[in-house]
């Protein structure tokens, strides 16, 4: 008769979901659960601030499509993980968040770092729940699997006492929930063929379809079935979230610049996995013309018809759901449509023209983009953290493939980036990963560039340097002609920050010297920041036509 301890009842349980790796900032309440994944051979990646840890393991999940696992110490490590929390829930990601807490022979009786955690994290996660047995603890993680990555993704909370964690069970009368295969349902989820029939109906009569793709789409692993589908109704695709990479930029019927222009005048819109929310004026006009049939695919029918009634909704894995839409259809064509959508397309570029390839200095947002852009190869990894410059690079960077585009999505979070291309070098080791920060964004996370040094993953922060939060000290201009609280430093030296960390650091202050830097900095093999010090006059016009 054997005995095991609860932190290798966790890890062992981690293991059989094909966990990797974990994150986590140090901590004496889940330290048995380190010891349990050292055991197992999943690796520990420690951060500087749990929000970084649990946004890493956000990270992973958008690079893999596996869940993220987070482990946080009681109190202040599940506090300060919250954030990172409530952006994987806004986003729905999958990520396991492990909170350790307060033994629970000393709950009620003030032990050190003892809080309500549970009330604070239910109303951010899919589902949350405290351990009391350690017999118990392999159940309870197969189930935080098994509601994280049922229907609709997000994450989930598990409390796990230290008592719990440090108690030893006999092996032979554990509960083994066995394989995930066991415990989880596998498959895809169709839609009800009657609803596939009548958006196929409404497809044949449709003159000026758009196709709106996101999130889900890369959930769902369905890049190939919008493809195939936007090629059968012959209908101008538009991306936005994690959908982005979904089609490839060199495809005729990926557009960019005009989808305000295409939105306003479609009288069918496919919303594929994305939200009617902010991006998309809430789904009502002038963006979303009130006559126009809105055909809604999502993994989740409370998501369909918010901000906005659908003609049809088909509810289930989106691949599925296109794939069958797609059989349904009959060839069809749009040539007088897509002409349109081109040349506006054309016209918005060139308008653009100016900016792209501007030679002023301090250096133009655009600019900087298209450096970046013109830098990138298909295997790199764009991470957005910022305002307006990450809505500049949302217009101007398109990425290959799913998921290497990596933003913080509907929270609209700051200080993500360290976190996600942490992960993202992980998932994705021996290729680029190049983070597209705002000096404000920067400040919120820099710290894990010495993470990054002492674990060598050689990220590159590529900063817009405008000394300022932008997004709101111009708007804060124009409407009371002054800001408040929202100017920084003007030209701070955070390339010195990451030498001083290990790193490499570089300025830039001359839109010829971008691309020379960028190469410098990832031919440095470490982990490095390039701060471009770009025009602090030259906002984001605020538009739905970001596609971030």
């Amino acid at each position: 008769m054997g005995m095991i301890h609860g932190g290798w009842l966790v890890a062992k349980t981690l293991k059989k979901e094909g966990v990797e790796v974990v994150f986590t900032l140090s901590g004496g309440h889940i330290a048995a659960i380190y010891d349990g994944c050292l055991r197992e051979g999943i690796r520990v990646v420690d951060t500087r601030h749990e929000q970084a840890a649990v946004h890493a393991a956000e990270g992973w999940a958008k690079c893999t499509r596996k869940p993220g696992v987070a482990l946080l110490t009681a109190g202040p490590g599940v506090t300060d993980g919250v954030t990172g929390v409530a952006n994987a829930y806004l986003a729905g990601s999958p990520v396991l968040v492990i909170g350790g807490a307060a033994p629970l022979s000393l709950w009620d009786r003030g032990a050190l770092q003892e809080m309500n955690q549970i009330d604070l994290l239910r109303p951010i996660t899919k589902w949350s729940r405290t351990v009391h047995e350690t017999s118990r603890l392999a159940e309870y993680t197969a189930s935080a699997f098994r509601q994280m990555l049922n229907g609709k993704p997000g994450p989930t909370f598990l409390e796990v006492p230290m008592d719990i964690l440090n108690g030893f069970s006999e092996t032979e009368t554990l509960f083994d929930p066995g394989e995930p295969a066991h415990y989880r349902a596998g498959g895809r989820i169709a839609p009800d063929p009657d609803l596939v029939v009548k958006a196929a109906s409404l497809l044949e009569k449709a003159q000026r379809p758009v196709i709106m793709a996101g999130t889900a789409v890369w959930w769902c692993d369905a890049a190939e079935p919008l493809r195939q589908l936007a090629e059968r109704i012959q209908a101008p695709v538009f991306l936005n979230g994690a959908g982005r990479g979904c089609l490839a930029p060199t495809h005729p019927l990926f557009f960019t610049a005009a989808r305000r222009k295409a939105l306003e005048r479609a009288d069918t819109i496919l919303a594929i996995g994305t939200r009617m929310d902010f991006r998309l004026n809430h789904g009502q006009p002038p963006l979303i013309p009130a006559d126009a049939n809105v055909i809604w695919f999502d993994l989740a029918g409370e998501d369909v018809g918010v901000n906005r009634g659908a003609a049809v909704g088909l509810v289930g894995d989106v691949g599925l759901s296109m794939s069958q839409l797609t059989e349904a259809t009959r060839q069809l064509s749009s040539e007088e449509w897509l002409s349109f959508i081109r040349s506006e397309e054309r016209r918005a570029i060139e308008r653009d023209s100016a900016a792209l390839n501007s030679d002023a200095s301090p250096i133009h947002p655009m600019r900087l983009c298209r450096e970046i852009r013109d830098f990138i190869d298909e295997e790199t990894t764009v991470v957005g953290d910022g305002g307006d410059i990450v809505s500049y690079g949302g217009r101007v960077i398109n990425v290959a493939k799913p998921g290497y585009w990596l933003d913080a999505g509907p929270m609209g979070c700051l200080g993500t980036g360290t976190g996600f291309a942490m992960a993202a070098q992980l998932a994705r080791p021996g290729k680029r990963v190049l983070i597209l920060h705002g000096d404000g964004a920067f400040g919120l996370n820099g710290m894990e560039f010495e993470s990054m040094v002492r674990q060598k993953l050689p990220v590159v922060s590529v900063i817009g340097n405008d000394g300022a939060w932008g997004q709101i000290k111009h708007p804060q201009k124009a409407i009371i002609g002054h800001a408040t609280a929202a100017e920084l430093a003007p030209g701070i030296r955070y390339d010195k920050m990451v030498e001083a960390l290990g790193g490499y650091g570089e300025l830039v202050e001359r839109p010829e010297d971008i691309r020379p830097a960028l190469e410098r900095a990832f031919a440095s093999g470490l982990p490095a920041c390039v701060n471009v010090l770009i025009d602090p006059d030259k906002p984001y016009g605020r538009s739905t036509n970001v596609a971030v």
